[in-house]
């Protein structure tokens, strides 16, 4: 296993002989394509290469990686970060990390490392844009609340701000027209324009082989916690894309308030089991997970009536 730290300017690199638990060689390249050709000639064509995220910085890696024919995994941040603090706990530098990141991928499977089309990263982009202002506009709204004798020199920088948001969202909607997987998550009840694209950007830039892999990338998947004779309760365990799961769950809000939406009906079913609203909205965001994900992956328009229809695993 060969694991790539990926910074700006260098990639450290780490290649591990798994069965044998060491370190076969380490070294550091340029992150640029001269860099990545001597990476290709230092590593052997049957290791697979595992790395992190790191948006561009980690594109031309993965993009040069892929395209001469190696296997390029991801390897997902929290759990890594998790994995490399759990065997390195006084320490940490780029090598340990290329370290970490082999010993990781070698002991977990991982999905391999997939680029976004460029219309799709370009939406995400655009939508992390719209993420940033829209922060920074609550951010000065609140402070516009707390501080009010200085609410008018602040008033200019939230009207900016509303004004860029209003523009880049003709352009988001623009550009959503052209993807058909957005149109069809909007018209799942609670679903707007930003969610929908957000969801379809993630669901068509990412392979999750079941509805359950991608309720679990969210966090949204239960987790049971139980030892001896103590029983714990299901818990949603949190983990995954915090974005995600938070939009899910606001669209999860929305569609129980929609008239005519199945999700209602299951919403009252849930509190009529006794549990409080929010969990409900949590096995209501679940559900919207396992729907959102089966309508790009099939490409069939919503059907309300096939909503409590199992899923088709492909």
């Amino acid at each position: 296993m060969v694991g790539i730290d990926v910074s700006k300017a260098e990639l450290s690199v780490c290649r591990w002989d798994g069965q044998r638990g060491q370190v076969l060689a380490t070294w550091q390249v340029p992150n640029s394509p001269q860099g990545v050709r001597q990476l290709l000639a230092l590593t052997d064509p049957r290791e697979p290469w595992a790395l992190e995220p790191t948006g561009r910085y980690s594109e031309l890696v993965v993009r040069v990686g892929r395209a001469c024919g190696r296997r390029v995994l991801l390897a997902p941040p929290r759990a890594a970060k998790q994995f490399l603090a759990s065997i390195q706990p006084r320490a940490k530098t780029d090598r340990l990390d290329a370290r970490g990141l082999a010993q990781y991928a070698a002991s977990v499977t991982l999905k391999p490392f997939v680029l976004k089309e460029e219309a799709l990263e370009r939406l995400s982009q655009l939508l992390g844009a719209r993420r940033l202002l829209a922060s920074s506009r609550a951010a000065f709204r609140q402070q516009a609340a707390a501080l009010p004798y200085a609410r008018r020199a602040l008033q200019p920088a939230i009207r900016a701000l509303a004004q860029q948001i209003r523009g880049l969202d003709q352009d988001l909607a623009r550009r959503a027209r052209q993807q058909p997987a957005i149109a069809q998550l909007q018209a799942v009840p609670g679903i707007g324009p930003i969610s929908a694209a957000t969801l379809a950007v993630r669901l068509k830039s990412s392979i999750f082989a079941s509805y359950d892999q991608f309720v679990a990338y969210v966090g949204l998947d239960l987790r049971v916690s139980e030892s001896g004779a103590h029983r714990g309760r299901r818990r949603v365990s949190h983990h995954g894309d915090a974005e995600l799961r938070r939009l899910l769950y606001l669209c999860a809000q929305a569609s129980v308030r929609t008239k005519g939406s199945p999700f209602a009906v299951q919403y009252q079913r849930e509190l009529a089991k006794g549990l409080a609203p929010t969990q409900a909205l949590c096995a209501i965001a679940r559900k919207m997970a396992k729907v959102t994900w089966a309508l790009v992956r099939t490409g069939a328009p919503y059907d309300p009536d096939r909503v409590y229809q199992p899923p088709t695993h492909a």
